[in-house]
């Protein structure tokens, strides 16, 4: 059988580590491409040398040519300018939708079959300027939100209650951006509610750390923004994909009429397999918590209504 192959365009921060992340799991052969001459050939041959090491069978290739990416199975797009203290994500808006228009057409191009993760921010955003160049069918092109989203509250949560990451389980829809809406009451340990575990006030900081989690590393670092989570949790997407695990995942899935959402991409619980998103599933929210997820997609369609295609 053949292996599988990704493509992740960019080789920065988020883009490299996504590549270790998926060599280590094994999950097919890695193109890494980038504008930049030098960089991907170079950070893909140092990941090359790793694999002895590690015990990795990937074969890994570094290009500024994206001939080389012909027939990917799933391409993961990271490139795009990162943010910087005191940006909000919507600051990206002009740049990255160029550049996210620029990469798509060349998938297409060489590609046609592809799904297409998205983590480029603004993300709602900018995976529906993929999806509308692309012109792939909604289940084809997704957006990394809350598989992160939620991976940072999972961490905070172990944090808090001392406990292993890997009972710990938690929900977050709505935009990949300050509105985001994490949900205390679909967030378990070992599948006991945190309510009976932890004081409202200390979920209540929790959760607003967990809508805050980006900007509050991208305030330590200075120079950049957050790449182990981000690509760590992209490639758990590209798993579920590439291994067919018909896992749940919150993802930005084009909705339409899910949540009383249509024609745009938001936060959501997605199953996904071979085929991309294969269903999304609508969860019971409260008045409180619907009024939030609404806040949520009323910001991303005001950032929709500014981009050129």
């Amino acid at each position: 059988m053949a292996r599988k192959k990704i493509t992740i365009v960019g080789a920065g921060n988020v883009g490299a580590h996504a590549a270790v992340w998926a060599a280590i799991k094994e999950l097919g052969d890695i193109v890494l491409i980038d504008v930049v001459e030098g960089v991907p050939q170079g950070k893909g041959l140092d990941l090359t040398e790793a694999s002895p090491v590690e015990g990795f069978d990937a074969r890994i290739l570094g290009t500024n040519d994206y001939k080389d990416t012909a027939n990917s199975d799933v391409v993961i797009i990271t490139a795009g300018i990162a943010r910087k203290p005191g940006m909000s994500r919507s600051d990206l808006i002009n740049t990255n939708t160029g550049i996210v228009k620029g990469v798509t057409e060349q998938i297409v191009k060489h590609s046609p079959n592809a799904i297409i993760i998205v983590v480029t921010n603004p993300l709602d955003v900018m995976v529906y300027v993929a999806w509308k160049v692309s012109g792939f069918p909604k289940n084809r092109v997704i957006g990394l939100s809350g598989a992160l989203d939620a991976a940072r509250l999972k961490a905070f949560l172990a944090i808090e209650l001392n406990v292993s990451v890997e009972d710990v389980d938690a929900m977050v829809i709505g935009g990949h951006a300050d509105e985001m809406v994490p949900l205390p009451r679909y967030s378990t340990v070992s599948g006991i509610p945190i309510g009976q575990m932890i004081s409202r006030d200390r979920i209540d900081a929790i959760m607003e750390r967990t809508k805050k989690a980006g900007g509050e590393i991208v305030g330590l670092l200075k120079t950049g923004s957050a790449f182990y989570a981000p690509s760590a949790a992209v490639i758990e997407m590209a798993e579920a994909i590439i291994k067919d695990k018909k896992r749940i995942i919150p993802c930005a899935a084009y909705c339409e009429g899910k949540y009383g959402v249509n024609g745009i991409f938001v936060g959501v619980p997605v199953k996904l397999g071979a085929n991309g998103v294969e269903d999304i599933i609508e969860i019971e929210l409260n008045k409180e918590e619907k009024a939030q997820f609404d806040n949520s997609v009323a910001a991303i369609k005001k950032l929709i209504e500014e981009i050129k295609i």
